[in-house]
């Protein structure tokens, strides 16, 4: 990552597990088409983060979005489910507290000879964040640093001097998340962020190609 990023999160607004026969429907068709706006627009990469869906479901849903945006170059990452991102072609796998252990991921891509796959892991702490890059991560999130509603129940957000703190302690890819907008992506690009990970940022934008300009200025 050589220049400032700009990851989405996309979440599709529906539940159950929609297959082969069906996901060109209304609205997982809406949910690829998002995907393919977001690509167009320069986003780099894109996370898959439907936790909801069933194993087939979703590795339908990710392949689709790996074929959708193949001619603009974006990359898409699979929350959590490593068997899913190898099985529909994804660039990466993301993974959370919970997730497998990127250390276990690690083992099988160099075993394999696929240090091209992308780890990304989420981190709360510089100690969480030291301890994803020993086990071989890619790049990882660090927050919430903002104020934002998804969050709320788990407190204060970081603030900006935390993501100081670990964007100063590991030399892999911070991107900052958690309540980021327009007008302070620079306050984190400032501190060292590689990049910033959004939903609302990129999903609730009516011109996309103008707020990834503007994140790059």
């Amino acid at each position: 990552m050589t220049e400032r990023q700009a990851l989405e999160k996309v979440r599709a607004p529906f539940t159950g597990d929609p297959i082969a026969k069906n996901i060109s429907t209304d609205p997982a068709h809406a949910l690829l088409e998002s995907i393919r706006k977001a690509a167009a627009a320069g986003i780099n990469w894109i996370q898959i983060r439907e936790k909801d869906l069933e194993t087939r479901g979703l590795a339908e849903l990710v392949r689709l979005a790996v074929a959708a945006t193949r001619e603009a170059g974006a990359k898409i990452l699979v929350n959590d489910r490593f068997d899913v991102a190898l099985a529909a072609g994804a660039a990466g796998v993301h993974l959370g507290e919970k997730s497998l252990p990127a250390e276990t991921v690690e083992k099988w891509r160099r075993s394999a000879a696929r240090l091209e796959f992308q780890i990304g892991v989420s981190c709360h702490s510089v100690e969480a964040a030291c301890a994803a890059e020993r086990a071989g991560a890619n790049y990882i999130f660090f927050g919430p640093v903002f104020p934002t509603p998804s969050k709320a129940a788990f407190g204060a957000p970081q603030g900006i001097e935390r993501l100081r703190d670990v964007c100063r302690s590991v030399r892999i890819p911070v991107l900052a998340i958690g309540g980021v907008t327009v007008e302070n992506a620079n306050s984190c690009f400032d501190v060292g962020a590689a990049g910033v990970a959004a939903i609302r940022l990129f999903q609730e934008s009516e011109n996309l190609s103008a707020v990834v300009k503007r994140l790059r200025e």
